[in-house]
């Protein structure tokens, strides 16, 4: 019998060490450097499926930040090796979220999961509103 196969493509993983300026005078991780930890893990992602940021952007096609949440459990350190594994979590008509853990892989330490809502929008006429994700990257996203 042959097992189901799961359509959605695997996750990405990011590892990254935290650098000096990432922290505070404790040396812990400011929490604003979380955002940017995923958005890295984001970009990276889309890029290995084939349509970077930077080619949508010259399409014409923004994806800003609609929504984001983060839920911190564990403090990241400086030069803390992280892992930050990002996937869909899913694709709506006009926008798409990603989700994205942060951990520790020296001892295995949960440090912070995310969740990050894009819209999808027109650069050209950013008035217009939400218009809906291209086929393209609606496929690369697996929705």
């Amino acid at each position: 019998m042959l097992a189901a196969m799961d359509p959605r493509p695997a996750p990405h993983v990011l590892r990254l060490r935290v650098r000096y300026g990432e922290t505070d005078q404790m040396g812990v991780v400011h929490h604003a450097n979380y955002a940017l930890y995923v958005e890295e893990s984001r970009t990276a992602l889309m890029r290995e499926r084939g349509l970077s940021y930077a080619e949508l952007e010259r399409r014409g096609i923004g994806l800003p930040v609609r929504r984001f949440e983060a839920r911190y459990r564990s403090p990241a350190l400086y030069e803390d090796e992280l892992a930050v594994t990002t996937e869909v979590g899913r694709v709506g008509a006009a926008s798409v979220v990603f989700t994205s853990e942060i951990t520790r892989p020296a001892d295995g330490a949960r440090i912070a999961s995310l969740t990050v809502e894009l819209a999808c929008i027109d650069l050209v006429n950013r008035a217009r509103g939400p218009i809906p994700l291209p086929a393209e990257l609606r496929a690369l996203l697996g929705g």
